[in-house]
């Protein structure tokens, strides 16, 4: 059984060995941790008292998380000191997020920070494809980005700009005008005005600048702003360039501008929240939903001032999901949600296991992005996110069907196209659970593995990941010549091993209900020559028979599901980690959507009328800049 408590879940043994209250939570943290977190003796600057009062969790939010977070990673107590068991370790770690979270949301939802972000390399290029109508990426000019905040590599805390970056933006920028240069579609979208009769060539260079810098930097421009890039014109002319080869000189400034990289809102001095400009609105809308700038329509009605409009943003939502720019949304979203991009990398399946993968290309295509379709038909077909976990369809092609063995009604037309298909009964294929991607990413290349697909499961899926291994696991044992094992008889050593049993005991159960598919997501029957066996059993004693089990448990959660879908929702669209009063926003969002049946749209919805969406939290200045702003 899970218990929630104010937004934080519970497994029945973890809530058994949780603290009942602070007092109870403090004498766990005193017998633990006393010995190394004196005042006299601080082991690594750190003292016990510090957190010592309900105050504390205001005040030394952090400290308390970090105590949370080392329990957890088994780095406190150190080895060799007494400390608590599996259960009680988990139950004082999930007592701090649970009194953390209370504390932080007694005010309730609130405006969150938003710092100034760099574009990211998908971002850059979907940016420029619009700005110059170039179908052409630019982003593969330019270094991969690492994730950080909720696990998306769109937040602020990883999107700097080194010394590589300015070099690669150089570079791109200078590939960009030349391309744009002899693109009649570029060419049009840039030169609205030439010299002519009445009309000198600065003239038309500043008419030229006045309508390309407002969409390069998504907000209107001054003439301040302007004057740069009519020198720069100026500067190209008296060196001998022509008119058009000068506008195209200047513009490549205007693509390595601060204000073109960055996204920035203006600063907000009132000393309180207030609803985020208009302008600064337009582009949190159009980076979130299509990773790109603004459009036309986005511009308009932020000049005229309606996107603090609840009406207004909802059917934004709905115009812009249909989009197709929104299918950028979905494969970005849901290959970094699920890990669908390791496929590319470390979760690569072995070429000599399994040739069929290594050698179609349309079919690894078609295996990594089945996901994203799904989740854009849903986005455009307004479905119940509780699809993800399983469904009457899929996106299918004519490469899926034979892969996957089930015989699946798709245009005869369009067969190689991805469709939106009805599953036959019993196909075993509804929800990500099904799809060969998500079977792959949580395998090892060469083998199946329950641990992975356990684990993946309660990272990806229910958002409760298991603490890391203990130290000195030992390796699984390799079967000898002649005396194949099937993955649950390798597996038997570690769940009789005390040190492992009650990390496996949460994991493996889930993940022996997959056992029918293989590493590239076929269906089999056998596994070293044995019948596969898919029962499995949860920590809380649910039963689990195969793929369709797991699915009804899984079901049973569905809250949990959704939760976590909300905090990863929301954190990529915010761009940034989120913060312990972000919590209260996401149990608002879980409850709107369960209100209205699980809809995706209420979801997406939702999250763009949130509070820290839809507002700005005031801006930080040091003293010295306060006091000559001062009235």
């Amino acid at each position: 059984m899970f218990t929630r408590v104010i937004g934080i879940t519970f497994t029945a043994a973890v809530c058994a060995a949780a603290p009942a209250s602070f007092d109870d939570g403090q004498a766990a943290l005193r017998k633990y941790c006393l010995a190394c977190h004196t005042d006299a003796s601080p082991q690594g600057g750190f003292r016990l008292s510090a957190v010592s009062t309900r105050e504390s969790l205001t005040t030394e939010a952090r400290k308390w998380t970090t105590v949370a977070s080392r329990l957890r990673g088994f780095e406190m107590p150190p080895k060799g000191a007494p400390g608590p068991g599996l259960d009680e370790r988990e139950g004082i770690a999930k007592w701090i997020d649970q009194a953390l979270h209370a504390e932080a949301c007694a005010a309730g939802p609130a405006a969150g920070p938003a710092p100034i972000r760099r574009l990211n390399r998908d971002e850059y290029a979907a940016t420029l494809r619009d700005l110059l109508d170039m179908h052409l990426d630019l982003g593969r000019l330019l270094p991969a980005d690492g994730g950080g905040g909720e696990g998306f590599d769109n937040a602020a805390e990883t999107l700097s700009l080194s010394p590589l970056h300015t070099e690669k933006y150089m570079d791109a920028a200078k590939f960009a005008m030349e391309f744009a240069a002899r693109e009649y579609k570029s060419r049009v979208k840039i030169l609205v005005a030439t010299p002519g009769k009445g009309v000198t060539p600065t003239q038309a260079a500043r008419r030229i600048f006045e309508t390309f810098l407002p969409r390069a930097f998504r907000r209107p421009v001054t003439a301040a702003e302007v004057q740069p890039y009519v020198e720069l014109f100026h500067t190209a002319g008296a060196k001998g360039l022509s008119f058009e080869e000068s506008i195209f000189f200047s513009l490549r400034g205007a693509l390595v501008s601060p204000l073109f990289l960055f996204r920035s809102e203006p600063p907000n001095a009132t000393g309180k929240a207030r609803p985020l400009e208009s302008y600064a609105m337009a582009s949190r809308l159009s980076y979130f939903l299509w990773g790109s700038m603004p459009d036309e329509l986005l511009m308009d009605l932020a000049a005229a001032g309606k996107l603090q409009d609840a009406e207004v943003l909802q059917q934004l939502v709905k115009r812009m999901l249909r989009n197709d720019r929104s299918l950028g949304f979905a494969q970005r979203f849901t290959e970094q949600w699920l890990h669908i991009r390791d496929l590319s990398g470390e979760k690569t399946p072995d070429a000599k296991l399994f040739p069929e993968f290594a050698n179609d290309e349309e079919l690894r295509s078609d295996i990594r992005l089945q996901p994203a379709f799904f989740f854009r038909e849903m986005l455009v077909r307004n479905t119940s996110i509780l699809d993800l976990i399983d469904s009457t369809h899929t996106v299918g092609t004519s490469n899926l069907e034979k892969h996957m063995g089930t015989k699946l009604p798709l245009d005869p037309g369009r067969r190689k196209q991805p469709q939106w298909i009805a599953l036959p009964e019993g196909s075993n294929r509804g929800g990500v659970l099904g799809m060969p991607a998500v079977l792959a990413v949580s395998s090892y290349p060469y083998r199946t593995s329950p641990v992975l697909r356990g684990a993946w499961i309660l990272e990806s899926m229910l958002g409760t990941p298991p603490p890391p291994p203990p130290p000195d696991v030992p390796v699984l044992e390799e079967p000898q010549a002649g005396h194949a094992k099937t993955m649950r008889e390798r597996l038997s050593q570690h769940r009789s091993n005390a040190a492992c049993s009650g990390c496996h005991s949460r994991i493996d159960g889930l993940g022996f209900a997959l056992e029918n598919y293989d590493v590239i997501g076929r269906w089999r029957s056998e596994d070293a020559g044995k019948p596969v066996d898919a029962s499995g059993e949860m920590n809380d004693g649910t039963k689990l028979e195969g793929p369709a089990g797991l699915r009804r448990a899984l079901l049973d959660r569905k809250d949990l599901f959704l939760r976590h879908l909300t905090s990863k929702m929301l954190g990529y669209a915010l761009g940034r980690g989120l913060t312990l009063k972000d919590g209260c926003t996401v149990d608002a969002i879980v409850s709107e959507v369960k209100q209205n049946s699980y809809s995706i749209h209420a979801l997406v919805n939702a999250i763009v009328l949130s509070q820290p969406f839809r507002m700005q939290s005031p801006t930080v200045m040091p003293a010295a800049v306060k006091e000559k702003v001062k009235p």
